[in-house]
């Protein structure tokens, strides 16, 4: 068995390298992620999320308590730490358990500055769900304008606060994401062949990627209903 440990680098960060095991707890991130991805390859989901959880909990142990750390993403063994800590906190996400998926993404921006997985959208999500709006408030500035997230976080987030959506980011929604709001207003939202066969493609469509932001917080809407109605009645 290999253990894992961390080593500083030039640049002020630290890679993580294995070692024969002395008794302490067996880790290898690498392993386990693989190990994950084809127990959910063979459908085993529960079994997938129970991995990457506790592939977690053993970076929890790695991480020295309240000290700043980046992790070097161009390290492969570091990398693979910080997508498993990402997979983890996406489970968490999709069963609606908001204060764990929030604490390891605030740990992920943490270990990864330049947030290379852009968990810094996922957490705006996790903010407003856990009515956290002074953090949301400084996360969304970090959310880049190009994505539609940052303009349905800001109608979600009015939603929950407020009860109603701000005018002016509705009428931006509509125009600037027109395939997103379509998509969002729609009834149906079908993951069917030509879906699957698109999201796979290298360039996606506007339209494919719209049902894939769909896809991905339609859980949301059903946890926190209200928002969908009032964005199809607008």
């Amino acid at each position: 068995m290999s253990k894992a440990q961390l080593i500083p680098t030039a640049g002020n960060c630290y890679r993580i390298i294995y070692s024969e095991d002395d008794g302490g707890v067996p880790c290898h991130f690498g392993r386990e992620l693989a190990h994950s991805q084809e127990q959910e390859a063979r459908g085993d989901i529960e079994g997938a999320c129970n991995t990457r959880f506790e592939a977690f909990q053993q970076l929890m142990e790695l991480i020295p308590d309240s000290t700043d750390m980046e992790l070097d993403w161009e390290d492969a063994n570091s990398r693979d730490a910080i997508l498993l800590l990402s997979f983890s906190a996406i489970d968490h996400f999709l069963i609606g358990d908001f204060e764990m998926c929030a604490a390891m993404l605030e740990m992920q921006v943490e270990l990864d500055p330049e947030d290379h997985l852009e968990a810094s959208k996922r957490l705006a999500y996790a903010y407003v769900a856990l009515e956290e709006y002074d953090w949301f408030d400084e996360v969304i500035n970090d959310v880049s304008d190009k994505y539609a997230d940052k303009e349905l976080l800001a109608l979600w987030s009015d939603f929950r606060r407020t009860g109603s959506m701000a005018p002016g980011e509705l009428r931006h929604f509509k125009k600037n994401f027109a395939t997103y709001y379509d998509e969002f207003t729609a009834e149906e939202h079908p993951v069917d062949e030509a879906y699957i066969r698109d999201i796979e493609s290298e360039h996606p469509s506007r339209q494919t990627l719209a049902r894939e932001l769909w896809l991905q917080t339609e859980h949301l809407w059903k946890l926190f209903p209200g928002f969908i109605e009032a964005l199809k009645s607008a």
